[in-house]
């Protein structure tokens, strides 16, 4: 055995040459020789953190505290150890062994602020948020002007449904910080949720100024979406920014993947869809009947889901679908994109986008040749170091009549929404079990409330005035939109009473309570999407205002599909006319609900066989031109 000294001496050497690897190695040579010499575990501990190899760091400090508790040089150069594993893991997307970090961490060193936060961002990637909550009030209680744990903590009350919570902690966070761009973002889209409109035309400017203007911003682009004002090319811009400042490293890691090199060409062309809602989700009731109709003879069809499994109905005939169903949930976005790439996938097809729950990431590694946005994101995913994100986009001449608002290529197909024909649809009920009055004109609007902007909503009011025997039926998402409505109401001397809110039940409960509506009055500039063909399939006339962004398209499109175009209306003032004129009149509504009947008897939207041959044309021309 090399002499103890000399192996010090190597190892001072070593130090001294900037070489901690090589030093290391001749300090653990020793502490073979006297596994009990504490000061040893201490010098390669330093050293392991140094290296950055923190999980070997953190169990060199663990045996001095084990062997001697009161030591607490060694408790907090064991915390520091544990921290940079912690903050590793959250990197890489090991979120459990970031956790148990954290949580040993606090163990040790429970009055530190940041080691609570850092617990509670990931217990919130866990899926945890009432667990996120305790640890970021905690840390709040040992730091109360951290204004990037006021943010988070307005992220999970989010996600609790805590959204009067949530918005006053967004508020304090700007007041500690008003430069913090993200949680603008968020007090924006949480008060559109809650229909609170005050001062949130001056805040969406400045949201759009930023987005402009300060390109390390991140704005949520799918909250930007549904802000009033907001243009297409502003659309494009806040994608844009979101993946430069999320996914700038992603390039680097890639080319050392090797993901790009060439292979033998499979048999079956394989398409995997990406998606976080493969479960009780309105994704479900657009995809699954298309994904039942493919072509199995030309396709081998994958789905690589990320969310949760539900155990519900949907859940099993998604599963049923596919060909091959891999969760890929406890997989970081790496390990995911390795998963991808070694089962072949030709096309992956993302349909979550940058909706909640996104995993974007797995795709800006570019596992598959070819990879398409569609569906779950109504809009561009932007750029990436001058290359579009997503190499192609699914759409229609009527969501996407300007190619120059998309960072991808436009693929078109005739309506670019599939739709389930096997909705379930309940049994049928009485207005009165609805609370609508039996013979009044019912106006209803079933889109979430984050839809309704105050220039909508004043136009619906005015038909309520005009319309006197008429009431407004929409969906019940919050007790505070539902207050905040009843207040405008008020405010123009009309009865709260008649505002009627629907409660959030079962799908076929949903469905069949469309035939008690008249007149389905759509949202600008987000419009009704799956809520949309909802209403057409329950044959309820839908009547949409057209502005230039998808989102603000996609009922036109829908409404197009079923040939029914004098129910696509360009400006508000012509929306709320015929409105007018269909409530005043209905004889006019009665022919358009027999048109509407007939046209869908005839209408492909609700025959996804007829989708499926018309998709898989685009992925055969795509597999030719790889």
């Amino acid at each position: 055995m090399q002499n103890v000294n000399q192996l010090l001496a190597n190892a001072q050497q070593a130090q001294q040459q900037g070489n901690p690897d090589l030093a290391l190695q001749h300090y653990q040579q020793v502490l073979l020789q006297y596994p009990n010499e504490l000061n040893l575990h201490i010098v390669c501990g330093n050293l392991c953190v140094e290296l950055q190899r923190f999980e070997e760091s953190a169990g060199y400090f663990r045996r001095i505290l084990s062997a001697s508790n009161k030591n607490n040089d060694a408790r907090n150069a064991l915390c520091f150890a544990l921290q940079g594993l912690g903050n590793q893991a959250h990197h890489h997307g090991r979120f459990a062994q970031a956790e148990a970090c954290f949580e040993e961490a606090t163990q040790h060193q429970p009055g530190n602020a940041v080691y609570w936060y850092n617990l509670g961002n990931a217990q919130r990637e866990l899926g945890k948020p009432q667990a996120a909550l305790t640890s970021f009030k905690k840390s709040l209680a040992l730091n109360p002007n951290d204004a990037d744990t006021y943010n988070n903590l307005g992220n999970v009350q989010r996600e609790l449904g805590q959204l009067d919570k949530a918005i006053a902690s967004y508020e304090k966070a700007l007041q500690l910080n008003s430069g913090l761009h993200h949680a603008l973002a968020h007090l924006v889209h949480q008060k559109q949720h809650v229909c609170d409109w005050a001062e949130l035309d001056t805040q969406i400017q400045q949201l759009r100024n930023l987005v402009k203007n300060v390109p390390n911003a991140q704005i949520s682009p799918f909250a930007f979406l549904a802000m009033p004002g907001t243009t297409a090319a502003e659309q494009k811009q806040c994608a844009s920014n979101w993946v430069k400042n999320c996914y700038s490293a992603l390039p680097a890691t890639r080319s050392k993947l090797g993901f790009g090199k060439a292979r033998k060409p499979n048999k079956k062309i394989n398409i995997g869809y990406l998606s976080a809602d493969f479960r009780l989700h309105p994704l479900a009731y657009l995809i699954t009947e298309l994904i039942e109709n493919h072509d199995r003879n030309q396709f081998e069809v994958a789905a690589y889901s990320y969310g949760q499994n539900d155990k519900t109905a949907t859940r099993r005939r998604l599963e049923q679908a596919f060909v091959h169903f891999v969760d890929i949930r406890n997989l970081n976005d790496l390990e995911a994109a390795k998963r991808i790439n070694q089962d072949q996938v030709d096309i992956l097809v993302d349909l979550t986008g940058f909706t909640q729950s996104s995993r974007t990431g797995i795709v800006a590694l570019k596992p598959a040749p070819i990879s398409i946005n569609w569906l779950g994101y109504p809009g561009t995913m932007g750029e990436l170091e001058g290359r579009s994100l997503f190499d192609y986009i699914l759409a229609d001449k009527v969501t996407a009549p300007n190619a120059a608002d998309f960072s991808e290529q436009l693929l078109y197909l005739p309506c670019y929404q599939p739709n389930d024909s096997k909705r379930p649809v309940g049994k049928l009920t009485t207005k009165t079990e609805h609370n609508l009055p039996e013979n009044a004109f019912v106006f209803c609007c079933f889109n979430q409330t984050f839809k309704i902007t105050a220039e909508v909503f004043a136009v619906w009011l005015r038909l309520l005035q005009q319309v006197p025997n008429s009431v407004l039926w929409l969906l019940e998402c919050n007790p505070w939109a539902k207050t905040n409505l009843w207040k405008e109401a008020e405010k123009v001397g009309i009865d709260k009473n008649r505002l009627i809110f629907a409660p959030r039940v079962a799908i076929a409960e949903h469905l069949v309570r469309h035939v008690h509506a008249d007149l389905f009055l759509d949202t600008l500039p987000y419009n009704a999407h799956t809520t949309a063909s909802d209403a057409l399939f329950m044959r309820l006339p839908l009547l949409t205002c057209a502005g230039e962004t998808f989102a603000s398209r996609v009922a036109a499109s829908l409404l197009r599909s079923v040939n029914l175009p004098e129910l696509v209306t360009n400006s508000l003032l012509a929306y709320e006319q015929k409105a007018l004129d269909f409530a005043q009149y209905p004889e006019k509504l009665a022919q358009l609900k027999q048109k509407l009947c007939s046209e869908l008897e005839k209408s492909a939207l609700f025959n996804p066989a007829l989708f499926a041959r018309e998709l898989e044309q685009h992925y055969l021309h795509l597999r030719q031109a790889m």
